[in-house]
């Protein structure tokens, strides 16, 4: 369909990267090549290739901006007018239909938008993206449709198959899970076995799961649709910590104001908008390690449960706040999410996985998509 425009923002990989940065950028550049084709297929009239990631922070290198200014900025030179924007790591089950019915939407009159997930989003379809030219600096695409609904006056539906359309591609856990689904790109799946790469304690965590004398504890950014799934799907018990959900996708800048009594001098200035969250990110277990600890990551799941699986990115905020430039290095996240303690150099993070490794009951360590729409392709 003519008039509708393609941003894909991607992080091609470098020969500087560390090894497995660069093969999760070596993933992504095998997922554009098939989101090329889809949006070929679509009919979209351009696709424009933005380099850098949809969420790198402003500080990723020296005069960089965030997401919110780059689109913004790219709207105004481009002159685009309707729209489809996403990461090249993003939605890597995304079908034909879904790239048809996100084209349709861009091209419809008024202010209409549509979105995998409204309150993070990986893939936003905007009909008047000419609104976009004020965008504010949200530091990441997880925000814009909460900006485009509550800001802006955009109505914002969700496409069918949110559970399938939630994968990420953000480590590369994330491309050993992805293998595990139906219809998953034939690049990726090639690409995992040239790695020889593998979910750990995958065999162990689905033979707990199928057992009704033992439990299973699952913690980070999870939710009812993935609680659900468990109770209908697994026989054992499950402990279900859902925590710090909207760590990345929560910007104030996205929120609309609260209403709040107005005093008689405030009336004609009122205050700018918080840009800042209203509490430091806390995990129960990250409490609890932070008086034990990282090593005793094992025994305290221990005594929760027979086997975990952790969003380990809820507890890196609660040890060092949600600011990610503060974090252990991708290659370090990386090597933890694949129970690789050698390769690990921060030394916390090493020890938090040290223990998970090590332990006599399984433990999974992983990011936002492990703990959501990973647990199906995990466990069924």
């Amino acid at each position: 369909m003519a008039g509708v425009d393609v941003v894909i923002f991607h992080h091609a990989p470098r020969d500087d990267d560390a090894p497995l940065v660069r093969l999760l950028a070596g993933a992504r550049s095998r997922l554009l090549e098939h989101q090329l084709d889809l949006w070929g297929e679509a009919g979209a009239s351009r696709v424009l290739i933005v380099p850098g990631r949809e969420d790198a922070p402003p500080s990723a290198a020296a005069g960089a901006a965030g997401f919110g200014s780059r689109l913004a900025r790219l709207m105004e030179k481009q002159r685009i007018r309707r729209l489809v924007v996403m990461g090249s790591g993003a939605v890597p089950l995304l079908q034909a239909r879904d790239a048809e019915r996100l084209i349709k939407i861009a091209a419809r009159p008024g202010r209409r938008a549509a979105t995998n997930n409204r309150y993070s989003s990986d893939v936003c379809a905007v009909s008047d993206a000419r609104a976009l030219r004020s965008l504010p600096a949200l530091p990441s695409d997880n925000a814009l449709p909460r900006w485009l609904e509550e800001q802006a006056g955009f109505v914002v539906s969700e496409l069918p198959g949110r559970g399938r359309l939630a994968l990420d591609l953000d480590t590369p856990l994330d491309l050993a899970l992805i293998t595990l689904a139906d219809r998953a790109p034939e690049g990726l799946v090639a690409l995992a076995a040239q790695h020889d790469l593998t979910v750990p304690q995958r065999e162990s965590l689905r033979a707990l799961a199928a057992d009704p004398r033992r439990e299973l504890l699952v913690l980070g950014r999870s939710g009812s649709r993935t609680l659900g799934w468990l109770e209908r799907n697994v026989r054992c018990r499950v402990r279900f910590l859902a925590e710090e959900r909207g760590l990345r996708a929560s910007s104030p800048l996205a929120i609309a104001p609260e209403a709040a009594p107005e005093r008689a001098e405030e009336r004609h200035s009122p205050r700018p908008p918080s840009t800042t969250l209203h509490r430091p990110p806390r995990a129960t277990l990250g409490r609890l390690l932070a008086e034990r600890g990282p090593e005793g990551l094992a025994g305290i799941v221990a005594e929760l449960a027979d086997g975990a699986i952790i969003d380990s990115r809820v507890l890196l905020a609660d040890h060092l706040g949600g600011d990610e430039s503060a974090w252990p290095s991708a290659s370090d996240r990386f090597a933890s999410d694949l129970l690789r303690p050698d390769e690990v150099s921060d030394p916390w993070l090493a020890a938090l996985t040290r223990s998970a490794a090590t332990a006599t009951i399984p433990i999974l360590l992983g990011s936002h998509t492990l703990v959501g729409p990973g647990i199906p392709l995990l466990l069924r």
